[in-house]
Protein backbone atom coordinates (compact mmCIF):
# COMPACT_ATOMS: atom_id res chain seq x y z
CA UNK A 1 0.00 0.00 0.00
CA UNK A 2 1.41 3.07 -1.30
CA UNK A 3 1.21 6.52 1.19
CA UNK A 4 -0.35 10.04 -0.17
CA UNK A 5 1.18 13.27 -0.06
CA UNK A 6 -1.83 14.81 0.78
CA UNK A 7 -0.58 18.81 0.83
CA UNK A 8 -1.63 19.24 -2.73
CA UNK A 9 -4.76 18.63 -2.74
CA UNK A 10 -7.44 19.14 0.32
CA UNK A 11 -9.98 16.22 -0.29
CA UNK A 12 -6.82 13.88 0.21
CA UNK A 13 -6.21 14.79 3.79
CA UNK A 14 -9.69 16.02 5.38
CA UNK A 15 -9.25 14.56 8.68
CA UNK A 16 -12.02 13.51 11.13
CA UNK A 17 -9.44 14.53 14.14
CA UNK A 18 -11.86 16.97 15.75
CA UNK A 19 -14.49 15.03 16.57
CA UNK A 20 -12.85 11.94 17.16
CA UNK A 21 -10.02 13.64 19.54
CA UNK A 22 -12.11 15.84 21.83
CA UNK A 23 -13.85 12.60 22.67
CA UNK A 24 -11.28 11.59 25.42
CA UNK A 25 -8.98 15.08 26.82
CA UNK A 26 -5.62 13.12 26.60
CA UNK A 27 -6.02 12.34 23.41
CA UNK A 28 -4.70 16.00 22.28
CA UNK A 29 -1.74 15.99 23.70
CA UNK A 30 1.08 16.62 21.88
CA UNK A 31 4.94 16.18 22.07
CA UNK A 32 5.76 13.34 23.26
CA UNK A 33 7.14 10.80 22.88
CA UNK A 34 9.59 12.66 21.28
CA UNK A 35 12.58 11.97 19.51
CA UNK A 36 15.41 15.05 18.02
CA UNK A 37 18.14 14.54 15.82
CA UNK A 38 20.73 16.99 15.26
CA UNK A 39 20.64 16.25 11.51
CA UNK A 40 18.28 14.52 9.19
CA UNK A 41 17.01 14.41 5.93
CA UNK A 42 13.66 15.38 6.76
CA UNK A 43 11.95 15.06 9.77
CA UNK A 44 8.51 13.44 7.79
CA UNK A 45 10.61 10.79 7.01
CA UNK A 46 11.41 9.77 10.52
CA UNK A 47 7.79 10.87 11.39
CA UNK A 48 6.21 8.38 8.60
CA UNK A 49 8.56 5.37 9.63
CA UNK A 50 7.74 5.88 13.46
CA UNK A 51 4.07 5.82 12.49
CA UNK A 52 4.54 2.78 10.66
CA UNK A 53 5.99 0.35 13.28
CA UNK A 54 3.08 2.24 15.53
CA UNK A 55 4.18 5.35 17.32
CA UNK A 56 1.65 6.96 19.50
CA UNK A 57 -0.60 9.86 18.88
CA UNK A 58 1.44 13.03 19.43
CA UNK A 59 4.92 11.55 18.70
CA UNK A 60 7.24 14.17 17.80
CA UNK A 61 10.15 14.32 15.91
CA UNK A 62 12.54 17.40 15.49
CA UNK A 63 15.81 18.32 14.33
CA UNK A 64 18.47 20.78 14.06
CA UNK A 65 19.24 20.62 10.01
CA UNK A 66 17.54 18.62 7.81
CA UNK A 67 19.59 17.69 4.48
CA UNK A 68 16.90 16.82 2.47
CA UNK A 69 13.49 18.89 3.92
CA UNK A 70 10.87 19.48 1.43
CA UNK A 71 7.78 21.17 1.36
CA UNK A 72 4.68 20.78 -1.71
CA UNK A 73 5.40 19.58 -4.80
CA UNK A 74 8.67 18.14 -4.01
CA UNK A 75 10.44 21.78 -3.21
CA UNK A 76 12.86 21.48 -0.94
CA UNK A 77 13.27 23.40 2.14
CA UNK A 78 16.62 25.33 2.86
CA UNK A 79 17.56 26.56 6.18
CA UNK A 80 20.84 26.86 8.07
CA UNK A 81 21.54 24.47 10.70
CA UNK A 82 20.08 25.45 14.35
CA UNK A 83 18.48 28.28 12.65
CA UNK A 84 14.74 26.81 12.12
CA UNK A 85 12.08 24.97 14.14
CA UNK A 86 12.06 21.79 11.65
CA UNK A 87 9.13 19.19 13.48
CA UNK A 88 7.01 16.71 12.72
CA UNK A 89 4.19 14.91 14.42
CA UNK A 90 2.33 11.91 14.46
CA UNK A 91 -1.71 12.17 14.19
CA UNK A 92 -3.99 9.10 14.86
CA UNK A 93 -7.48 8.57 15.33
CA UNK A 94 -9.53 5.84 16.40
CA UNK A 95 -11.10 4.37 12.68
CA UNK A 96 -13.35 2.38 14.33
CA UNK A 97 -15.19 5.26 15.92
CA UNK A 98 -15.29 7.23 12.84
CA UNK A 99 -18.91 8.15 11.94
CA UNK A 100 -20.68 6.61 9.21
CA UNK A 101 -22.35 9.64 8.26
CA UNK A 102 -21.25 10.40 4.22
CA UNK A 103 -20.24 13.57 5.57
CA UNK A 104 -18.66 13.72 9.03
CA UNK A 105 -17.10 15.75 11.29
CA UNK A 106 -13.95 16.78 9.39
CA UNK A 107 -11.14 19.26 9.63
CA UNK A 108 -8.53 20.19 6.47
CA UNK A 109 -5.48 19.75 8.34
CA UNK A 110 -3.34 21.93 7.01
CA UNK A 111 -6.01 24.55 7.13
CA UNK A 112 -5.52 24.24 11.08
CA UNK A 113 -1.87 24.41 11.12
CA UNK A 114 -1.91 27.06 8.98
CA UNK A 115 -4.04 28.71 11.81
CA UNK A 116 -1.74 27.67 14.56
CA UNK A 117 1.48 28.98 13.22
CA UNK A 118 0.14 31.92 12.83
CA UNK A 119 -1.01 32.09 16.29
CA UNK A 120 2.87 31.67 17.25
CA UNK A 121 3.93 33.72 14.63
CA UNK A 122 2.24 37.03 15.48
CA UNK A 123 0.02 39.66 14.01
CA UNK A 124 1.77 40.11 10.89
CA UNK A 125 1.82 36.55 9.66
CA UNK A 126 -0.40 35.67 6.91
CA UNK A 127 -1.55 32.40 5.13
CA UNK A 128 -0.64 31.92 1.13
CA UNK A 129 -3.31 29.07 -0.01
CA UNK A 130 -2.90 26.42 0.41
CA UNK A 131 -0.06 26.19 3.27
CA UNK A 132 2.53 29.02 3.37
CA UNK A 133 2.52 31.18 6.05
CA UNK A 134 4.15 34.30 4.61
CA UNK A 135 4.90 37.89 5.39
CA UNK A 136 3.72 41.16 3.38
CA UNK A 137 6.67 43.47 1.92
CA UNK A 138 5.18 45.73 0.34
CA UNK A 139 3.64 43.95 -2.49
CA UNK A 140 5.30 41.04 -2.58
CA UNK A 141 4.89 37.74 -0.03
CA UNK A 142 7.78 36.15 2.07
CA UNK A 143 7.87 32.90 3.39
CA UNK A 144 8.04 32.30 7.16
CA UNK A 145 6.99 28.66 7.06
CA UNK A 146 5.60 26.15 5.41
CA UNK A 147 3.21 23.10 6.50
CA UNK A 148 3.44 19.08 4.29
CA UNK A 149 1.08 16.66 5.57
CA UNK A 150 1.41 13.29 4.43
CA UNK A 151 -0.48 9.84 5.37
CA UNK A 152 -2.69 7.35 5.03
CA UNK A 153 -6.07 8.20 6.43
CA UNK A 154 -7.83 4.79 5.49
CA UNK A 155 -5.32 3.20 8.48
CA UNK A 156 -6.04 6.01 10.76
CA UNK A 157 -2.55 8.60 10.90
CA UNK A 158 -1.36 11.53 9.57
CA UNK A 159 2.05 12.47 9.98
CA UNK A 160 1.95 17.56 10.08
CA UNK A 161 5.42 18.49 9.16
CA UNK A 162 6.08 22.01 9.63
CA UNK A 163 9.32 24.20 9.33
CA UNK A 164 9.59 27.94 10.78
CA UNK A 165 12.13 30.16 9.92
CA UNK A 166 12.56 31.23 14.06
CA UNK A 167 16.69 32.55 13.76
CA UNK A 168 16.99 32.46 10.33
CA UNK A 169 19.19 35.19 9.13
CA UNK A 170 18.03 36.04 5.85
CA UNK A 171 22.16 36.99 4.65
CA UNK A 172 22.89 33.52 5.32
CA UNK A 173 20.73 32.32 2.88
CA UNK A 174 21.46 31.52 -1.04
CA UNK A 175 20.64 35.04 -3.25
CA UNK A 176 17.55 33.24 -4.94
CA UNK A 177 16.01 32.33 -1.31
CA UNK A 178 17.13 36.00 0.42
CA UNK A 179 14.46 37.78 -2.09
CA UNK A 180 11.51 35.72 -0.69
CA UNK A 181 12.25 34.32 2.48
CA UNK A 182 10.91 35.61 5.96
CA UNK A 183 11.83 35.38 9.50
CA UNK A 184 10.90 35.70 13.25
CA UNK A 185 14.99 36.81 13.84
CA UNK A 186 14.72 35.38 16.94
CA UNK A 187 17.57 34.21 18.86
CA UNK A 188 18.37 30.78 18.52
CA UNK A 189 17.87 30.14 22.21
CA UNK A 190 13.89 31.14 21.22
CA UNK A 191 13.62 27.96 19.28
CA UNK A 192 12.24 25.40 21.90
CA UNK A 193 10.18 28.29 23.64
CA UNK A 194 8.44 28.52 20.34
CA UNK A 195 8.12 24.89 20.00
CA UNK A 196 6.49 24.70 23.19
CA UNK A 197 4.11 27.32 22.34
CA UNK A 198 3.07 25.75 18.77
CA UNK A 199 2.27 22.41 20.05
CA UNK A 200 -0.08 24.10 22.27
CA UNK A 201 -1.55 26.29 19.62
CA UNK A 202 -2.20 23.05 17.59
CA UNK A 203 -3.35 21.36 20.91
CA UNK A 204 -6.20 24.17 21.13
CA UNK A 205 -7.14 24.74 17.10
CA UNK A 206 -7.18 20.60 16.98
CA UNK A 207 -10.09 20.75 19.37
CA UNK A 208 -11.83 24.07 18.12
CA UNK A 209 -15.11 24.31 16.12
CA UNK A 210 -13.79 23.54 12.23
CA UNK A 211 -16.33 26.98 11.49
CA UNK A 212 -13.90 28.90 13.98
CA UNK A 213 -11.20 27.44 12.37
CA UNK A 214 -12.08 28.84 9.15
CA UNK A 215 -13.16 32.03 10.06
CA UNK A 216 -9.54 32.80 11.25
CA UNK A 217 -8.17 31.59 8.02
CA UNK A 218 -9.75 34.05 6.04
CA UNK A 219 -8.84 36.79 8.25
CA UNK A 220 -5.54 35.80 7.53
CA UNK A 221 -5.74 35.02 3.95
CA UNK A 222 -3.27 36.96 1.95
CA UNK A 223 -4.71 36.14 -1.17
CA UNK A 224 -8.35 37.54 -1.07
CA UNK A 225 -8.68 40.22 -3.74
CA UNK A 226 -5.94 39.55 -5.25
CA UNK A 227 -5.15 38.82 -8.83
CA UNK A 228 -3.07 35.72 -9.22
CA UNK A 229 -2.27 33.20 -12.09
CA UNK A 230 -2.49 29.29 -11.70
CA UNK A 231 -1.72 26.47 -14.53
CA UNK A 232 -4.21 24.45 -15.31
CA UNK A 233 -4.29 21.74 -18.70
CA UNK A 234 -0.53 23.49 -19.30
CA UNK A 235 -1.97 26.95 -19.64
CA UNK A 236 -1.82 29.73 -18.13
CA UNK A 237 -5.11 31.02 -15.85
CA UNK A 238 -5.45 34.57 -14.74
CA UNK A 239 -7.78 35.99 -11.57
CA UNK A 240 -9.03 37.09 -8.56
CA UNK A 241 -8.95 34.82 -5.43
CA UNK A 242 -12.04 35.27 -3.47
CA UNK A 243 -10.87 33.28 -0.02
CA UNK A 244 -11.82 29.45 0.49
CA UNK A 245 -14.93 27.63 0.69
CA UNK A 246 -15.41 25.71 3.72
CA UNK A 247 -13.25 22.52 2.58
CA UNK A 248 -10.52 24.68 2.10
CA UNK A 249 -10.56 25.08 -2.00
CA UNK A 250 -9.32 28.06 -3.14
CA UNK A 251 -12.72 30.16 -4.65
CA UNK A 252 -11.55 32.35 -7.96
CA UNK A 253 -12.67 34.61 -10.24
CA UNK A 254 -11.78 33.97 -13.57
CA UNK A 255 -11.69 36.61 -16.94
CA UNK A 256 -15.26 37.36 -17.91
CA UNK A 257 -16.99 36.73 -14.66
CA UNK A 258 -17.05 32.62 -14.05
CA UNK A 259 -16.36 31.21 -11.06
CA UNK A 260 -13.76 28.02 -10.73
CA UNK A 261 -12.21 26.34 -7.03
CA UNK A 262 -9.12 25.02 -6.79
CA UNK A 263 -8.23 22.14 -4.49
CA UNK A 264 -4.45 21.66 -6.01
CA UNK A 265 -1.54 23.21 -7.33
CA UNK A 266 1.32 26.63 -7.49
CA UNK A 267 -0.57 30.18 -7.20
CA UNK A 268 1.28 33.00 -7.47
CA UNK A 269 0.46 36.75 -7.51
CA UNK A 270 0.03 37.86 -10.93
CA UNK A 271 1.52 38.92 -13.37
CA UNK A 272 2.96 35.76 -13.45
CA UNK A 273 6.85 34.97 -13.26
CA UNK A 274 8.07 31.83 -14.66
CA UNK A 275 10.64 30.18 -11.94
CA UNK A 276 14.43 29.74 -13.63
Amino acid sequence: MTSMVCSTRWCQMRLPIQAEMSRTPQAVALGGPRVHLRSTTSTNDRARELALAGAPHGTLVTAGEQTAGRGRQGRSWTAPAGSSLLMSLVLRWPISDRSPSPSPPQSPLPLLAAVAVCDVAGPQARVKWPNDIVVQDGEELRKLAGILTEGRPQEGWAVLGIGLNVAVRLEDLPPELRVRAATLDLPSETIEPTLAKLLSALERRLTDPIEATLDTWRELDALRGREISWETDNELALGHAEGIDDSGRLIVTKAGGSHATLDAGEVRLAPYRASA
